[in-house]
Formats: C-alpha cells, sequence, structure tokens
C-alpha cells in the first residue's frame, strides 16, 4: 500500500482584525466555513459552530451572563432574574450594559457559564500543538494518528514556500509525499500506526472538536490574534471570532488582540511599533514619565503607588 500526500496550495494570510476589534459590530452573515476575502488565500481550513446556534444565544446566553453578573449584587433569587431577562422586563440594552461593565472590569467568572463549541478541520499538526496548550476552560477531542489508518493524509504548504524559488517548493511537496507513502510502506509491512506516525510532517492535516467557555475563549482570542501570533492559528481564530459574530455580534466583539482591552502592546517584538494597533507599553510609560516631569516643573506631584 502506497499513500500519495495531497497538498493544498495555501499562504501566509495578511487580513488581520486591527483596530475594527474594539467593540466593532458585524452584521449577521449566514453561517459558513469560511468568510472569503481576495486578500487571503485558501488555507483548506474550515471552521464551523456547531452549538450554540443564533436563536439559543439570542434567547438564553445573554440572560444567563446577566444572571450570573446581577446574583452577585441583588437580593433576587437567580430564578427570578433569569425569568425577568428571558420574559422582556429587562431590556436587551440594558443586559449588554451590564455584562460589558463587568467584563471591563475583570470579573470573569460570569462568563465562564456559556460555551461555544467548533468544528475544526484541515488544520496542520503544527496548529494543533499550540492550540491544545490552551487548557483551562477548554476541552478537545482529536483525530486520533494512533487509532486511524490515514488511506490518504493530507498537508499544508505554507505561502512562504509556496512563493519560493519552484525548486524549493517541489522540494517541499516531494519531501511530503515521500514521507506519506513511507507511512503508508510501514502500515504495509506491518508496523503499527502508532509507530509508522512518527514519520508524518508537522504539515500533516488533523481535524478536532474544541468546546470553549466565554472566558477561555477571550483569553485565547487575545493571544492568538495578536499579529505576533503564527500565521496559521491567527487565521484560525479570525474564523472562530467570524462564527461567534454571526450568532452574537455582541459577544463575538469580545474576542479581540489583548492590546485592544489593555489599551497598549506588551510584546516585546513590537518596541519598534510596526504593528500599530496599540502604542507598546515602552511609548506608554515614556508619556507617563513625561507627563510627570511636567507635573513637577509646575509644583505638583502626581501620586503613585
Amino acid at each position: 500500500m502506497v499513500i500519495s500526500g495531497t497538498a493544498a496550495s495555501s499562504g501566509t494570510e495578511v487580513t488581520d482584525i486591527g483596530s475594527a476589534a474594539e467593540g466593532a459590530r458585524e452584521s449577521a452573515k449566514p453561517r459558513s466555513a469560511t468568510p472569503r476575502s481576495p486578500a487571503t488565500r485558501d488555507l483548506g481550513m474550515k471552521v464551523s459552530l456547531l452549538f450554540p446556534d443564533r436563536e439559543v444565544a439570542e434567547k438564553y446566553y445573554l440572560p444567563l451572563i446577566y444572571t450570573a453578573c446581577r446574583t452577585c449584587y441583588s437580593e433576587l433569587e437567580p430564578q427570578d432574574i433569569f425569568e425577568r431577562a428571558t420574559d422582556g422586563r429587562v431590556a436587551e440594552q440594558k443586559q449588554q450594559d451590564l455584562i460589558r461593565r463587568v467584563i471591563e472590569s475583570g470579573h470573569g467568572s460570569t462568563i465562564e457559564h456559556i460555551v461555544f463549541t467548533f468544528a475544526i478541520s484541515g488544520v496542520t499538526r503544527t496548529l494543533s500543538h499550540q492550540l491544545v496548550r490552551h487548557r483551562a476552560g477548554v476541552a478537545f477531542d482529536q483525530q486520533s494518528q494512533r487509532y486511524l489508518d490515514y488511506k490518504k493524509p493530507s498537508y499544508m504548504v505554507p505561502g512562504t514556500v509556496s512563493d519560493a524559488p519552484p525548486e524549493l517548493r517541489d522540494r517541499f511537496v516531494s519531501e511530503m509525499d515521500d514521507s506519506l507513502s513511507f507511512y503508508g510502506e510501514l502500515l504495509e509491512a506491518g508496523v503499527p500506526g502508532e509507530d509508522a506516525r512518527f514519520v508524518m510532517p508537522n504539515a500533516t492535516r488533523t481535524n478536532l472538536i474544541m468546546t470553549a467557555n466565554l472566558r477561555s475563549l477571550i483569553h485565547m482570542s487575545g493571544l492568538r490574534l495578536c499579529t505576533m501570533a503564527q500565521w496559521e492559528i491567527r487565521r484560525l481564530f479570525q474564523l472562530i471570532r467570524h462564527e461567534v459574530f454571526a450568532v452574537s455580534p455582541f459577544m463575538g466583539s469580545f474576542l479581540a488582540p489583548k492590546c485592544v482591552p489593555l489599551g497598549y502592546c506588551d510584546e516585546d517584538r513590537n518596541r519598534d511599533e510596526h504593528c500599530p494597533i496599540r502604542p507598546h507599553k515602552d511609548t506608554v510609560l515614556n508619556a507617563w514619565a513625561e507627563k510627570r516631569a511636567e507635573a513637577k516643573r509646575a509644583g505638583r506631584e502626581l501620586q503613585t503607588l
């Protein structure tokens, strides 16, 4: 049995959400795997939100978070709070305003009560190794390379390789094909799949299911939507954000690079501010130092801890 790998043309995506992530509202779009953009190559990855659908998100998710928020500061029983939120006695805008204030204050436990489940396919093992490092508030089930004998494994060709000189791209494809063909030969020779898989490259595609509560999803998006993140996982979270927006623009608006809620960038590699979404913290601290110096020259002292 000789197995040929299937290469899918792909590339380093260039679409970033930029400052539009801050408080943004996207019009609801049909739930599809991939938003189309002429600036983004087809990576072959697909993301679908399996749960919740828009009806569940609109009818229950907002009231559920609101109930968690109000329970902390209300004499009412949570059952009564939830009923008021779902029967229209508490306006949706009022619920959103409270939830936004609570999230921005860092009271994150209130948004751990709702979860989002995604089907993710066509991503590489390079990506999945990064993704499964997130553990708190998230669960994964991934296609097994031990129990599945791949009949036709496929892999991803990065855009930088696709754009490389033809001889280098051809060599990359040849190396991938040879590795996956050798995998098939090992299986044919009786080598167990759990051992034959050792020859499979990081470019091999995989599928998985991921469920995350909203607090974890915001945290993950903050790291993975950052322009310093690896391009493939950044693209994944752009698609995840797109899917969440489709069922709840309000909740989707919180999925943004970490610099958006922070107000500054804390990435060491962005000290030159080549990413302009937010100023680097050095710039902010220098501005504060200058403000203190100006106050001191004027005979005032700005208080600090």
